[in-house]
């Protein structure tokens, strides 16, 4: 699965542990950046790999800020993209079954790198249970269409 990850300047130390993390279930890892320990704006790091994830250019997308909670709205600007921040296992396991979440934002100031393993594991490896949750999916993906077509 290609997988495009980014943070801002507060998740670069998660970022690359999730990238090994990424690389060693076999996953092909696509890394938006940033590299910079100053100051960086989240939208535009959230926009990158949104966009990737949206246009089908990657699979999923992995987004690190402070606490996940900006990179998670500003990725939700994106046609067909479902991101939330999950902070730990069984949130994980939840966004996908339940909510097929294509996005997993997550907290560079308070997950523990020992736990970020197991998260990232779960996340990728958990398939979405489909049923009554595609159900809600597609009520999701009609208020996207309602709500984001050109005004004229």
């Amino acid at each position: 699965m290609k997988v495009s990850i980014g943070s801002d300047h507060r998740g670069i130390d998660a970022r690359h542990q999730v990238a090994q993390i990424l690389e060693t279930l076999g996953h092909s890892v696509d890394d938006c950046g940033t590299d910079s320990t100053g100051s960086v704006d989240y939208p535009d790091i959230a926009a990158q790999v949104a966009e990737k994830v949206s246009a089908g250019v990657s699979d999923r997308g992995i987004l690190i800020c402070g606490t996940g909670i900006g990179m998670s709205l500003a990725a939700n600007k994106f046609r067909g993209v479902r991101a939330a921040v999950c902070q730990d296992e069984l949130f994980a396991e939840i966004s996908r079954r339940h909510n097929d979440l294509n996005i997993l934002c997550l907290s560079g100031d308070t997950i523990s790198q020992n736990a970020l393993p197991r998260i990232i594991e779960i996340w990728m490896k958990t398939p979405f249970d489909g049923g009554r949750h595609q159900v809600r999916i597609d009520k999701i993906a009609a208020l996207e269409e309602r709500n984001f077509k050109p005004k004229n």
